[in-house]
């Protein structure tokens, strides 16, 4: 099934989502968002510790269901010496996630700059000793 990927995810956070209850992430890098851009809830997602440009086909990661996707922009104020002030803007996403199961890389989609990714997953329903 063709799904949306969200990749270079921390371990520990997809340690997490194993454990079967919804959980809230929150995203800062800029391939991701634009990813959950293109998500509803309902829809399924595939999530990967693997970078974007490295993934290829048996890579595993986790098919999860979205919950609820939110993307707001937030405003910065960095201080230095007290006499300057520099104020920016950081887009942020949101994604609550509830776990579905475990899956692999079919195919990958190609990375363009601005585009959500895609990657061709199967769901696993078994491991094969290597």
């Amino acid at each position: 099934m063709m799904v949306a990927a969200l990749t270079g995810i921390s371990p520990q956070v997809i340690a997490d989502l194993k454990l079967g209850k919804p959980r809230t992430i929150e995203l800062q890098s800029a391939h991701n968002i634009i990813t959950l851009s293109e998500v509803n809830p309902g829809d399924h997602i595939f999530l990967t510790s693997i970078a974007a440009e490295d993934l290829s086909p048996g890579d595993s990661g986790l098919i999860l269901t979205v919950q609820a996707v939110s993307i707001s922009m937030k405003r910065v104020i960095e201080y230095s010496h007290g006499h300057h002030f520099e104020e920016r803007e950081r887009t942020s996403a949101r994604v609550q996630l509830k776990y579905c199961g475990t899956s692999i890389v079919k195919e990958s989609g190609a990375l363009s700059c601005c585009k959500a990714y895609y990657a061709d997953v199967v769901k696993c329903t078994c491991f094969h000793a290597v």
